[in-house]
């Protein structure tokens, strides 16, 4: 075909017969019906739909797909789309290098986990957990490409298999990932998961009951397990968070002052814990025989106790207890405080609660009221328990966490 026959009316027998060029050189052929549809034939004879237009003066071209697995009419529908776009104003090329350049959601997560969730999250490995449980098969998904209707959906079929809750958190990750993406600048579309609704939570209110504590406190006792009998015991004493009981070190402990500093909380703070007289008991007792860094060493990855679940189910077979969760030591403790007539500004800061209507209040409280608060508390507890102090506090041997 001559230079001057490069434009002619497409056709599928046109098309199909058009010769290869030379090796190492492609040959371009435009539609005299439809203006800028061209198609890009290579030495291998391959041959691709493009559109070639002219935007402010630049030259730009626009790859389509390829022959015959776009039909003539169905190419000139979209140039006849761009060659609209291009009318109003807009530029098609400069719109799809955007998008061959935008990031995958899987590349923002890297990001988000690495610039924001591990220097200022203390939950970041379970943002991790969630993503690669439930957003592992959107890893290689243009962020463009995730619309708010994918994830409304995803929430649905999340609550199905995995109950309301984990939905819920899911959607908030989401919804972090997204405003994090703006905040460093990786990208300024709106948030997809913006405005949509989260499923209806009932609040947890499950605390041990006096009639339960003496029970609690049998099983506890018969605990071989040095490392989880006191951790439990620990959890319910200081009302601390599982992680924060798990990761505790030597050195936020300070004995003879009777604190404990936790530097940093899920709140992102530091926050001090008064220890009371039993707690002090279990942990000097502990501190007689350490060799570790950590309260609770284990031969764990971590290097310190990391799975208390075996153990708490056990304990809770013994005592005939149902329906309890770890955290739920921690909630005893500040429903217990309540009942001795603590006030909500106390219970908040002993729990380090962070509300923005109480944060004022915990700022200007002293450490006393707190230890007293919690002391009434653990001694009413123990009362309930039928026991004076902690139960089979464990006499350690120097070799024990050899």
């Amino acid at each position: 075909m001559t230079a001057e026959n490069k434009k002619f009316n497409f056709t599928k027998n046109k098309l199909g017969s058009l010769p290869p060029p030379e090796v190492g050189k492609v040959a371009y052929y435009y539609d005299s019906k439809t203006q800028g549809l061209g198609v890009r034939v290579t030495h291998l004879g391959k041959i691709t739909f493009i559109v070639y237009r002219k935007i402010d003066g630049r030259p730009e071209r626009i790859t389509l797909q390829c022959f015959p697995g776009m039909s003539i009419e169905q190419a000139r529908g979209q140039a006849a789309a761009i060659n609209s776009a291009i009318a109003n104003g807009e530029n098609p090329a400069e719109k799809k290098r955007i998008c061959k350049e935008e990031i995958t959601l899987g590349e923002l997560f890297d990001q988000y986990l690495n610039r924001y969730a591990k220097e200022h999250k203390i939950s970041w490995k379970e943002d991790e957990r969630q993503f690669n449980c439930y957003l592992i098969d959107w890893k290689q998904r243009k962020l463009s490409a995730i619309k708010k209707h994918h994830i409304q959906k995803l929430h649905q079929d999340t609550r199905h298999k995995s109950g309301l809750y984990a939905a819920n958190r899911l959607l908030s990750l989401l919804s972090t990932v997204f405003n994090q993406a703006n905040e460093l600048g990786l990208w300024d579309k709106v948030n997809p998961a913006t405005g949509i609704k989260k499923f209806t939570e009932q609040s947890r209110e499950r605390f041990l009951q006096g009639d339960e504590l003496p029970r609690f406190f049998k099983a506890l006792s018969e605990e071989q397990n040095e490392n989880a009998h006191d951790y439990i015991l620990l959890s319910l004493l200081t009302g601390a968070r599982k992680t924060n009981v798990l990761s505790m070190r030597w050195e936020e402990i300070n004995l003879q002052g009777g604190t404990w500093r936790i530097p940093k909380t899920k709140n992102g703070d530091s926050h001090t814990i008064p220890l009371v007289p039993e707690a002090l008991e279990v942990l000097r007792n502990r501190a007689s025989v350490k060799n570790s860094d950590w309260v609770f060493p284990s031969n764990s990855k971590s290097g310190h106790f990391s799975d208390p679940k075996k153990a708490w189910a056990r304990l809770l077979e013994r005592a005939g207890i149902d329906n309890l969760r770890i955290h739920d030591l921690r909630r005893s403790l500040g429903s217990w405080q309540a009942s001795t007539g603590a006030s909500l500004s106390i219970i908040g800061k002993t729990l380090a609660h962070k509300n923005v209507n109480t944060t004022a209040i915990y700022a200007r409280l002293n450490i006393d009221p707190v230890r007293d608060a919690m002391n009434k508390a653990t001694q009413a507890i123990f009362a309930a328990g039928n026991t004076l102090g902690p139960v089979n506090v464990v006499e350690f041997k120097k070799d024990k966490f050899n």
